[in-house]
């Protein structure tokens, strides 16, 4: 029964990947795709919960257990990143429909495309070491379609942005989701994986960078403001619009700060940031005198309707597939199959596993090594030690080396309807050369004792 499951894993990931061929909304291939997994485990459950969890239960109380202990517990962690993104995505509109974000437009504004390239990137490496990877490419995206209108080299800055934000966030504990697994569980601490990460993970930008900006030539003409977007910036001042932005952006930093304070996930700080953001709209709305049917374009109950739900459930499916994979055993059985393959070799272990993770979801691969392996006293598996920061490297790194490796990839691939064959043709190979020169850099460090 697991190679059935695995069969139908990867023949929804090549229906994904094939989606501008076949014409079929990749949402709907991925929810396909997690129903038949989880109707197949359940043909022989039985044996997987013996395995995985060492249990034996009883046939006919194996459907009600599975409900209970399995399926909830995979559906609520992926709700929580799937209402993260949603309240993530919805306090990025109210900022950008109220004019927040034309502080950081003017702050980036230039007519070079090279000089863009390279403060797109710069901006997005350091904010997605705060906020998450999600959020940055949601923020740097809507503030990329106020700069450039030409859409074949917009989408050269999307793929850019992917590249930054995920590696941005492979060298920060708060940056990634991976990162913070390693670090809560104890594998990394904060300056460790900041001073030894910092500079493979700025390698693997730059590389890529500096090879894309060659794709780009002359200059971008000036900007244009529409009469609606002329009209849209007056709906609140100056002043209103600029703490609309702090209390957006702002918030969005504050939620690792409320994680740590409250010891609640992620979501509810993204929910409490939406609640006062909501609010606060909603009161300047009220001081213009404005009722509820005045000012709907700019109305969080409006700004709601333009949630991407595709991307929502393509979440849902794929992340759902992949938990069926986890409880069959193949990631972590892959997992020893490899390190017996490499004989130990923990560059090539974390490498090969930072390739895969642009292809099976990079949480559970983490998940599946922080179970095989156990912190040792000394070497590399001890804390800090050079297998655990591959780890957080290469899981997050190599994630950008196709566009649905990871969340960033995902939701750019969604706001800017990016193809899997043009990522494929454009970035892939630039990502790919990052993701090396990000390696061989560690291990120059590692090799001077730096």
């Amino acid at each position: 029964m697991t190679t059935i499951i695995v069969t139908i894993f990867v023949l929804g990931y090549a229906g994904i990947a094939l989606e501008s061929g076949l014409k079929i909304n990749k949402a709907a291939i991925a929810l396909l795709m997690c129903v038949l997994c989880w109707v197949f485990f359940m043909f022989d459950a039985g044996s997987f919960i013996q395995a995985m969890h060492g249990l034996t239960v009883a046939p006919s109380e194996i459907s009600q257990w599975v409900n209970e202990h399995i399926l909830l517990s995979h559906l609520g962690d992926t709700c929580e990143i799937l209402f993260f993104l949603m309240g993530a995505m919805t306090i990025v509109e109210i900022v950008d429909s109220n004019g927040g974000f034309n502080f950081v437009r003017d702050r980036l504004e230039t007519r070079s495309k090279r000089a863009l390239l390279w403060r797109i990137a710069a901006i997005t490496f350091v904010l997605s070491a705060v906020l998450d990877n999600l959020t940055t490419s949601i923020v740097m995206v809507m503030v990329l379609r106020k700069l450039v209108q030409d859409r074949k080299d917009r989408l050269i800055y999307a793929g850019l942005i992917v590249l930054a934000a995920n590696s941005g966030g492979a060298f920060s504990p708060i940056g990634d989701v991976t990162t913070i697994m390693l670090w809560i569980k104890g594998n990394i601490t904060t300056v460790g994986v900041i001073k030894e990460v910092l500079l493979p993970s700025i390698v693997s930008v730059i590389v890529p960078a500096f090879l894309l900006q060659y794709s780009l030539k002359g200059e971008l003409p000036a900007p244009r403001e529409t009469e609606q977007e002329q009209t849209d910036q007056h709906s609140f001042s100056k002043k209103e619009r600029t703490a609309v932005f702090c209390l957006g952006v702002g918030g969005l930093i504050f939620v690792p700060i409320f994680r740590f304070l409250t010891g609640l996930p992620p979501f509810m700080g993204i929910l409490l940031v939406l609640g006062i953001l909501w609010t606060t709209t909603e009161i300047f709305f009220c001081k213009k005198g404005m009722g509820e049917d005045e000012g709907m374009k700019h109305r969080v109950t409006n700004l709601l309707t333009r949630i991407d739900m595709s991307t929502i459930l393509f979440f849902l499916g794929i992340l759902m597939a992949v938990a069926s994979l986890q409880e069959t055993g193949v990631l972590r059985a892959f997992g020893q199959w490899l390190d017996s393959a490499s004989g130990g070799n923990h560059y090539l272990v974390t490498g090969v596993i930072g390739a895969v993770s642009s292809i099976v979801d990079n949480v559970p691969l983490v998940a599946g090594c922080m179970g095989m392996y156990t912190i040792t006293p000394a070497g590399d598996l001890a804390v800090d030690g050079i297998f655990w920061q591959l780890l957080a490297y290469c899981a997050g790194v190599g994630g950008s080396m196709l566009i649905i490796g990871s969340a960033a990839g995902v939701i750019v691939m969604g706001l800017e309807k990016i193809t899997f064959g043009w990522y494929l043709r454009h970035i892939t190979w630039v990502a790919f050369l990052g993701y090396l020169a990000g390696i061989g850099t560690y291990w120059i460090e590692k090799a001077l004792g730096l």
